[in-house]
């Protein structure tokens, strides 16, 4: 099946289509997408309503590519087929959809973030992706020797720090699959290690009017969280 570009969270992705370059939609208004057109990309799937032309005219045109993926493709990290999935699989799948597809606060800053870990200890590597409107910022930063969950909570402080002073009183999202985060920050854990870092945050949080953690399921097909760890991981091979 060909594909086409389309905007996705401001990302330009590879959709699949059909030959009349309409998105193949499973039931549950899924289509799968990919950052780069290969053999070797990870399928990702994508709510249909998620998905905007990019504006140029070019795009619109499908592109065909023995390269790519076939459907429903299981290159690393990708979904299981639907056919051979589980009801298990099924339903862990859409659970993790319907949460990264929930509405959101209107005018809301959305970020995703997270901490990798060569070793626990071991190599420390950031990923966070800052979509603030039409604008989104990515960042990766390795950060020496430390633990996976010093990571995750380092991703999340340099996030929110990223964030200008003049917008924190808007609505911000912070989506991560650490629970160990969202315990510590959201859920009032107390803080046996890392009390340093922990304090810090807790500090910058307090700079926030409506600040909002959200929990996805990590390496389960939701985009943006896929992306911080391809932006984490990376950040420590390129160290």
């Amino acid at each position: 099946m060909p594909w086409i570009k389309r905007k996705l969270r401001g990302n330009k992705v590879f959709v699949r289509v059909d030959d009349n370059a309409a998105p193949v939609a499973n039931d549950k208004g899924l289509v799968e997408v990919l950052y780069k057109l290969s053999a070797q990309a990870k399928i990702y799937n994508a709510s249909v309503s998620n998905l905007i032309p990019t504006g140029d005219a070019a795009d619109e045109t499908p592109i065909h590519s023995d390269d790519a993926p076939p459907p429903g493709g299981t290159s690393d990290g990708a979904s299981t087929p639907a056919s051979k999935a589980s009801p298990k699989s099924k339903s862990k799948a859409s659970a993790a959809s319907a949460s990264a597809a929930a509405p959101l606060p209107k005018d809301a800053i959305i970020i995703y973030t997270d901490g990798a870990c060569s070793g626990n200890p071991g190599p420390m590597g950031i990923g966070a992706v800052i979509l603030n409107g039409e604008h989104r910022q990515e960042v990766s930063e390795f950060l020496g020797t430390g633990t996976n969950n010093i990571a995750e909570l380092s991703a999340i402080e340099t996030a929110l720090r990223l964030v200008p002073r003049k917008e924190r009183a808007r609505p911000v999202v912070v989506h991560t699959d650490s629970s160990y985060s969202i315990g510590i920050l959201d859920k009032g854990w107390k803080a046996k290690a890392n009390t340093e870092l922990v304090a810090r945050i807790r500090e910058l949080t307090k700079d926030f009017s409506a600040l909002r953690f959200v929990k996805v399921k990590g390496h389960n097909g939701v985009p943006e969280n896929e992306r911080c760890d391809e932006l984490a991981t990376g950040a420590i091979s390129a160290r």
